[in-house]
């Protein structure tokens, strides 16, 4: 299992979606991150320089992985934050493994099953789909992440995001594998969440609808959610700083409350 680890301080376990591998990340922000906590990012099971193991995937199973990572740093507790697909494990972490999980951020995803709201016809075609060529696929993958005005605006900070994703690009294989694992339903599950919560979401998602995040609000008892303007699914652009702003406050402010 591959990972990296930045900055110092208290833990934060940085968990990335379908297809992504650690090179996703912008420097930015993993720099901005790092100067509060002690940022551990790694490839999830199938994609990166972590294993692609023949085998059926599950959300539980990249769950288990996060903690036996988590195991392995000796880490007893962390903030988990969870992007996307990510955001499917961040949720199975803390129904599974409460202790573990000091704060939850929720990112760009939802809750699965009958309650999340799927995205249009064209994008699930493009997800089910997918192009038999890795370099279609990336690019196929900027107009989901990105809104159409900041990928006009930013031709410069696209080029090199699309080289970023190139850097170690996914097997289809294993790309399938993690597309069959997203069939995710915690159900009901979702009000046994206790752990302080902050949901994320870009009011111009057309991957994962925006509506999602106030399902999620809905169901996760004393959660805070914040809607981002101009924002698609990598919400953290066009406004990385004030995105890492809004996560630092959280989950600074949680600690301070608790030692009070």
């Amino acid at each position: 299992m591959y990972y990296e680890i930045h900055g110092e301080g208290f833990p934060l376990v940085m968990i990335l979606g379908l297809s992504c591998d650690v090179n996703w990340w912008t420097s930015e922000v993993i720099e901005a991150i790092a100067k509060n906590f002690k940022t551990i990012v790694f490839d999830n099971r199938g994609v990166g320089r972590t294993d692609k193991p023949e085998m059926d995937y599950s959300i539980k199973m990249f769950a288990d992985d996060t903690i036996g990572l988590m195991d392995a740093l000796k880490i007893q507790k962390a903030h988990i934050l969870g992007f996307s697909m990510g955001g499917f494990i961040a949720q199975e972490i803390t129904l599974n493994y409460p202790e573990r999980v000091e704060n939850l951020v929720l990112c760009s995803t939802h809750c699965g099953g009958a309650k999340s709201l799927a995205p249009s016809n064209e994008v699930m075609n493009f997800l089910i789909n997918p192009p038999d060529d890795v370099i279609e696929l990336n690019n196929g993958f900027i107009p989901l992440l990105f809104t159409k005005i900041f990928i006009e605006n930013n031709p410069e900070f696209i080029e090199s995001y699309k080289q970023q994703m190139l850097k170690i690009p996914i097997q289809l294989s294993s790309y399938r594998r993690q597309l069959k694992a997203m069939s995710f339903n915690p159900g009901r599950r979702l009000k046994e969440i206790k752990t302080p919560t902050l949901i994320l979401h870009g009011k111009e998602d057309i991957l994962l609808p925006p509506g999602n995040a106030e399902v999620l609000a809905k169901n996760i008892s004393g959660s805070k959610m914040i809607m981002l303007d101009n924002a698609a699914h990598f919400f953290f652009q066009p406004d990385p700083k004030s995105v890492v702003n809004e996560i630092t406050d959280f989950l600074t402010e949680e600690i301070e409350l608790e030692a009070q």
